[in-house]
């Protein structure tokens, strides 16, 4: 196993896979040269003497310039590199670029899911108890509550509530985000069965929220709103609730084509190491379930695209998708601008300490996660999955808010690399795909499959190969581990005043 790596020939920086010690002679493209600093793990050094103002390159692109001169063998982090990126661009003279098709073997793959009557497919059997709104989270966790102590979910994958802070008091975006992330819930395959539970007074009205999902399975979904009801509200609900959970028992699981997945793409707590093991790993995913199988996959954390979007760009699948491609872009940079806010300050001191210097570092590790298929759509915050293939959507590089966002447009199961470790989990199974060996090692509770054999000679194709069958066997039934720790969260995006 190498001690460090050089990601691209063109690059002017390699990346300790171990710590180095100041003093040991390093050899590289035939240059040996000796280490004037200690380089943690996952961290960059210098192939070359840079002088100030130089780019620094890694991953074949600039990932920022040097704010001082910097000796060939020297550490560099983001004491030593400064972002290039600035406010919106013009983006008129990207040109799209023919895509090379990956190369598929093993014929259709398939899943034991869950067929449900609007021919999506859940890969959970699930009972979910959704508020309108904030002030009836308590009434949701009785019901909830008394169920589970009834039935202990026997015959079901589990029964949740997901309480929120809204539904009332906001305004424009913020209240149609609210609306839209719930409703996307409303129709989520991954529930057999679903309670939406009213106050009366606010905002988010429930005959008008009943209204605003549309046509939806009356069967497994039912409304009920606490101010119309006489006394006891909580048993009243829960008789709902039971008659929901009778009906999702009978559902049973049946081969499925893997073509019905959608899954989403998600990093946090990002290292040194994410770009080069976990999110390729990814991409290698997404190539083969979108060009192999005809599945689809999901990528978001715009702010996390900004200095490698362009490498999007230029994939997509016509002139249409480019034009909402760069409007995704700009449209997120403006949003950073119109709060005084900068578009390049990104790293977290997570991220930093890991051995990102720059949001470009950041983006270009990031955006390898969606490999190197066509975008065949591109969705706004709150917008459900159209097109089979590989999707960009709308939304922050918040690891919750963004995981929300990727179960709301319909993904079943949401992939999160990381290489810092945590341990959350979205409405829908998120499973941990760590970018070291030594996280696996270390939380072995938190993380679902270790990517960090990639840099310990193992081969990215039978990795790749052991993963989609991982992928397959949560699809399948089989529980990550934020599932096992009861780990089911939402959150919404909020941008406005609240009243």
């Amino acid at each position: 196993m190498k001690d460090y790596i050089k990601i691209n020939p063109d690059d002017n920086v390699a990346v300790a896979i171990n710590a180095l010690q100041k003093g040991r002679q390093v050899e590289v493209d035939g240059v040996s040269f000796t280490l004037v600093s200690d380089i943690p793990a996952g961290h960059k050094f210098a192939l070359r003497d840079l002088k100030e103002g130089e780019n620094v390159v890694k991953y074949g692109f600039p990932i920022g310039h040097t704010k001082h001169p910097v000796a060939c063998g020297s550490f560099l982090d983001d004491h030593d590199i400064k972002t290039n990126l600035a406010g919106q661009l013009d983006y008129s003279g990207i040109q799209r670029k023919p895509v090379s098709k990956c190369e598929c073997d093993g014929g259709e793959r398939t899943f034991e899911g869950y067929l449900r009557k609007d021919g999506q497919a859940g890969v959970r059997n699930e009972i979910w108890v959704i508020p309108t709104v904030g002030c009836v989270n308590g009434i949701v966790k009785q019901i909830v509550d008394r169920l589970n102590a009834e039935t202990g979910a026997e015959g079901v994958d589990g029964i949740f509530g997901f309480p929120h802070n809204y539904g009332c008091s906001q305004l424009g975006d913020d209240h149609e985000n609210t609306k839209k992330i719930l409703r996307d819930m409303v129709h989520h395959p991954n529930a057999g069965g679903i309670l939406v539970v009213g106050l009366g007074c606010e905002n988010n009205q429930p005959a008008v929220f009943e209204q605003f999902c549309g046509d939806y399975d009356h069967d497994r979904v039912k409304f009920m709103v606490c101010q119309e009801i006489e006394g006891d509200e909580v048993s009243y609900g829960v008789e709902l609730l039971r008659g929901l959970y009778e009906n999702a028992r009978k559902d049973r699981r049946q081969t499925l084509p893997a073509s019905k997945l959608r899954i989403g793409l998600k990093c946090g707590g990002s290292d040194g190491f994410s770009g080069i093991t976990a999110n390729p790993l990814l991409g290698e995913f997404s190539d083969f379930l979108c060009e192999c199988q005809g599945g689809t996959t999901v990528l978001t954390e715009v702010p996390e695209m900004f200095g490698a979007e362009t490498i999007l760009m230029q994939r997509c699948a016509d002139d249409a998708l480019l034009d909402k491609t760069i409007h995704l872009i700009n449209d997120f940079k403006e949003y950073f601008l119109s709060h005084g806010e900068p578009v390049g300050e990104n790293p977290s001191p997570g991220n930093k300490a890991g051995g990102i210097s720059t949001l470009e570092e950041k983006a270009l590790g990031c955006t390898q996660k969606s490999g190197k298929s066509e975008v065949k759509g591109v969705l706004s915050y709150g917008e459900r999955i159209q097109n089979a293939g590989l999707n960009l959507l709308s939304a922050p590089g918040n690891d919750l808010v963004a995981a929300t966002a990727l179960a709301a447009s319909g993904c079943q199961i949401v992939l999160f690399t990381t290489g810092r470790g945590t341990p959350f989990g979205t409405f829908v199974p998120t499973a941990k795909i760590s970018t070291n060996s030594r996280l696996a090692q270390r939380k072995p509770e938190w993380i679902d499959f270790n990517a960090g054999v990639l840099v310990e000679d193992a081969d990215m194709k039978e990795v790749a190969a052991r993963f989609a069958d991982f992928v397959l066997e949560v699809a399948s039934g089989r529980k990550v581990n934020s599932e096992k720790a009861g780990i089911h969260e939402i959150a919404i995006f909020k941008n406005g005043v609240t009243l």
